[in-house]
């Protein structure tokens, strides 16, 4: 456990892992090992972990809440509506600081649910899961072409946040972790807490309400907490994608269909697919590196095809 901690987590191959134990637990900072990793590699590590859990939780309330298995804040909209908000206001206000990007992107992320909820909802049949799913894809391109325009007619707009564009876990420090961990932490308990609720949801409409539940109250609860986290991740680390999907598939397969299992579980299965891919991400064209995001695009889009393939339902 500490050789996976100290080689590959922190990607300290030129570190022992003798030192990262030393730095975690014997700081020193007049070492510069020590300094590098407490202000550099560990927080980069814990905000891929908060993000992965984050985006993976909100995807697993998605696909709980709609019963549609293509359901995350990747495909349904969510994470382009909050990259499109942060992208605007850079625009509009010029250059402000990473803790800022929180209300603008879950003001963005609020508007895009909405709006794919009710393009997918109407006419007859409802919100069924090919729908919510078609309704995902076109406003995620209608928003991704705004926020194209923009970066493309703005170059300091591009400067400032090329790499936050496509999801990156570069630069994130401590302050901002602690600006946008709490957002993660309400949206977090507050998911826990529905878990229940989620999971009589999962098995249909009807049943719920004959089991005297308000699902319209529930679902509600639901969308604000995927607000909260999806929001609080994109503003951290951009629109990561993927994470939202991918994890709460794994997660089902070994544990069933019950929330109070799938939502902790998703939680950990996307932390630990984040700090991979961003393990991988800064290693694999050394010294350069790429952002997470194209990694995880790179795992998900065959996951997407074959649910695509075989799970959707009209």
């Amino acid at each position: 456990m500490v050789v996976l901690i100290g080689g590959m987590m922190f990607g300290a191959a030129d570190i022992p892992s003798n030192t990262v134990v030393d730095a975690l637990f014997h700081y020193d900072e007049s070492i510069f090992e020590h300094l590098i990793i407490q202000t550099v590699r560990l927080p980069r590590v814990l905000a891929g972990a908060i993000v992965g859990a984050s985006l993976a939780t909100a995807g697993a309330i998605m696909q709980g809440v709609t019963r549609n298995p293509l359901a995350s804040p990747g495909l349904l909209g969510v994470n382009a509506g909050a990259a499109f908000a942060v992208v605007l206001g850079v625009n509009i206000l010029g250059a402000i600081p990473l803790s800022a990007y929180a209300g603008f992107a879950m003001v963005g992320a609020t508007v895009a649910a909405v709006a794919v909820y009710s393009l997918g909802s109407m006419g007859r049949g409802g919100a069924t899961p090919l729908r919510l799913t078609l309704a995902g894809v076109v406003i995620t391109a209608f928003v991704a072409s705004f926020t194209t325009a923009i970066l493309i007619t703005n170059r300091d707009t591009l400067d400032q946040i090329r790499f936050w564009t496509v999801g990156s876990l570069a630069g994130r420090d401590f302050p901002l972790l602690l600006q946008t961990a709490p957002w993660m932490f309400v949206g977090m308990v507050g998911a826990l807490l529905l878990a229940r609720q989620i999971t009589t949801i999962s098995l249909g409409d009807d049943i719920a309400a004959g089991l005297g539940q308000n699902t319209l109250i529930v679902k509600a609860l639901a969308a604000l907490m995927v607000v909260l986290l999806a929001g609080a991740a994109v503003a951290l680390a951009g629109p990561v994608g993927f994470v939202g999907l991918i994890a709460p598939h794994i997660v089902r397969f070994l544990v069933g269909v019950d929330y109070r299992w799938i939502l902790p579980y998703s939680a950990l299965t996307g932390a630990l697919l984040v700090v991979s891919g961003d393990l991988i991400a800064r290693v694999i064209i050394r010294p350069l590196e790429l952002p997470v995001g194209v990694i995880m695009a790179l795992v998900g889009a065959p996951f997407f095809v074959y649910l695509a393939r075989w799970k959707v339902k009209s």
